[in-house]
């Protein structure tokens, strides 16, 4: 069957979607919905289809089999609920949402009206990603000692001032870890394991006018007993490609955006020659170091392909909700371990209260 697609959020990365949907042969984009009518149409000029007044309007349409939510952060819920009530298969750009309570909601939605909820990590999807879980699942490691997630990235402070809901508690959730890093965090997770306790310590360097942090590092301990660190920011110039480091009493691998640059292995096998010429210079764009719109689409396009297979053959998507909240409770922690100052041990127990903190003070 060919499936409908609309998207909910007009903004940038919702570009990013059509172009992804555009490439899926049993996919088709019919409409949007954004809350200014006039961006709304401006999108739907430019994509060829048509623009919806109202969220329910479109959400009427039986052509329509999925949304993918482009919303602000903080306001993923209340479309992704409504979605899951209209029987909407839901894709949500990262983050889930920007709370516990939140992504429960729309989990729980979606698990209600059976229908398939993912959440976006692309980057799972990419070629060095992929080995490297093969590798950890084989034991190809031995036993995981060190996990480490870097995202030395650059945003001037015009990226801040360009929106109202950029860097703001309510709507993005947080700053530099929660919308750019909170892919890496994703992906160590993945691939480290569950976290079992954080220390954290956050702060706000290079901008002016928000109330989240532009620099963090956290400390982490893993349940596996490996310990890793997540270092993330917006003020470092010129910004630099993500980067995440894996290592094992018997291995050790570190990927830079979409490049493996170090596969060393205790055992070899014949595979791997073949890995790192294949897997080495393969990054295209910026990945987003300094500019946000310098990514592909071509994860996105492979996420959006698993959720219409998840569908086909009812089953998950291979980042469902659950796998979407466990780096927003990651990210939660650490805001919480640098609001405290103390150890934040998992699972979070409730939402942290971070209404008299600022990263900035």
């Amino acid at each position: 069957m060919a499936f409908g697609f609309g998207i909910i959020g007009t903004g940038m990365i919702a570009d990013f979607h059509a172009k992804a949907i555009a490439d899926i042969p049993d996919a088709k984009l019919i409409g949007c919905y954004n809350r200014t009518t006039e961006k709304a149409q401006k999108f739907a000029t430019e994509q060829g289809i048509t623009a919806y007044e109202t969220l329910e309007e479109m959400l009427a349409n039986p052509d329509i089999h999925v949304v993918t939510i482009c919303t602000a952060s903080g306001a993923h819920m209340e479309p992704g609920v409504a979605a899951a009530k209209a029987g909407k298969h839901v894709i949500v750009e990262k983050p889930l949402d920007v709370t516990l309570a939140r992504c429960d909601a729309i989990i729980d939605a979606c698990r209600e009206n059976n229908v398939k909820l993912a959440t976006i990590f692309p980057s799972r999807f990419h070629g060095p990603s992929t080995e490297i879980k093969k590798a950890v699942d084989e034991g190809r490691f031995g036993k995981l000692s060190l996990g480490d997630a870097y995202v030395k990235w650059f945003r001037t402070q015009e990226y801040y001032d360009s929106g109202a809901w950029r860097g703001t508690w309510q709507l993005d959730g947080g700053g530099a870890l929660m919308n750019q890093a909170i892919h890496s965090v994703d992906l160590l997770c993945w691939l480290m394991g569950d976290v079992e306790s954080i220390t954290a310590n956050c702060s706000l360097i290079g901008h002016e006018r928000i109330e989240v942090e532009d620099v963090a590092v956290a400390s982490l301990k893993f349940k596996n007993g490996a310990l890793g660190t997540i270092e993330a920011s917006t003020a470092v110039y010129p910004g630099y490609l993500k980067r995440i480091e894996i290592h094992g009493a018997q291995g050790s691998a570190v990927m830079e955006e979409e490049d493996i640059k170090s596969w060393d292995f205790a055992e070899p096998t014949e595979e791997d020659e073949a890995i790192k010429k294949r897997l080495a210079g393969k990054t295209e764009t910026g990945g987003g170091a300094a500019d946000p719109k310098a990514i592909g689409h071509h994860g996105h396009r492979a996420q959006f392909e698993d959720l219409l297979a998840a569908v086909k053959e009812d089953r998950e998507p291979a980042i469902n909700g659950p796998e979407g909240r466990r780096s927003v409770e990651v990210i939660l922690a650490i805001y919480q371990a640098a609001a405290t100052g103390q150890r934040v041990d998992f699972p979070l127990e409730k939402d942290p209260d971070l209404s008299d903190w600022s990263p900035g003070k």
